[in-house]
């Protein structure tokens, strides 16, 4: 006996991807002219809200996939936005840190990221933006506060 799957239009799966595609795009607008990726634009909202850390807590924060941080954070270095340095006592641990020029990327477009929040609360309505955000969070099993 097979049980008969939900209408796509029913899937979470694909409900969670066409939603992710509609909160992207904005978000896209709003990078097109930096020179940044998603990716990028994430590890450094997190040196700044959480400051200088080592690589594996930053993928954890950023949900990348070790490799793929190893490679964006390359890539930041190159740019000069963020710096790595090793560890003193353990050598093979190294600290990601945000540069002023970082810095700089993040607060020329605070106002407009807000601006793309205060769009998601209008659509949503406050409390539901709030409900969306928690019932995610207890989607995922690496969540953090």
């Amino acid at each position: 006996m097979s049980k008969s799957l939900p209408s796509t239009s029913r899937s979470l799966p694909i409900a969670l991807i066409r939603a992710r595609e509609g909160v992207m795009y904005p978000i896209r607008k709003m990078l097109s002219e930096t020179g940044i990726t998603e990716q990028q634009w994430r590890v450094l909202r997190v040196l700044i809200e959480f400051g200088r850390m080592d690589t594996k807590t930053l993928a954890d924060r950023s949900s990348l996939l070790f490799p793929s941080l190893t490679r964006i954070v390359a890539t930041l270095r190159e740019k000069g936005l963020v710096t790595q340095t090793r560890d003193d006592k353990d050598r093979r641990r190294q600290f990601i840190e945000i540069t002023p020029e970082g810095q700089r990327i993040i607060d020329e477009r605070t106002s407009q990221a807000a601006d793309i929040v205060t769009s998601f609360k209008k659509t949503l309505g406050e409390d539901d933006y709030e409900a969306l955000l928690d019932l995610l969070a207890r989607l995922d099993p690496g969540a953090q506060d």
